[in-house]
């Protein structure tokens, strides 16, 4: 199971916004600037972010971007399922038409519970959490 890029970047895009909350509006240049990141691309990972009503986004000259609600409100949890198109792990997690053998299969049971194990780990940890221990770490 790997963890794709465009939710890997928009972690980092978020925790960059975390740790300028109050500073107003940030520009996206220099957010992908200071993460080593291609601004094009950039503006791909945060498109999912923006329509999952993480983001207030403003166009034009004095625009940019800004967290829509304090860190301490926005969960792992919510990045990553905006990222990924939900939290799922298999399509029959979601649905059990999906798979004809969903609603007997032994395997699924075991899937399920790495899949709540990981959500609770996520809705656990606040963006809050760790911008502030990775700005401790760059200390």
């Amino acid at each position: 199971m790997k963890i794709s890029t465009k939710t890997r970047y928009g972690m980092r895009f978020m925790i960059d916004l975390a740790q300028s909350q109050g500073e107003g509006r940030v520009a996206l240049k220099d957010i992908a600037d200071r993460q080593g990141l291609s601004k094009k691309y950039l503006e791909q990972v945060v498109a999912p972010l923006a329509s999952a009503g993480l983001l207030d986004v403003t166009r034009g000259n004095q625009g940019g971007y800004r967290l829509s609600r304090d860190a301490s409100a926005i969960t792992l949890a919510d990045i990553v399922a905006a990222s990924e198109d939900g939290l799922e792990l298999l399509d029959c997690m979601g649905s059990l038409s999906a798979c004809e053998r969903a609603e007997d299969c032994p395997s699924r049971r075991v899937w399920g519970g790495l899949q709540v194990a990981i959500g609770d780990y996520l809705s656990g940890l606040t963006l809050a959490d760790v911008a502030s221990s990775a700005a401790a770490a760059n200390l």
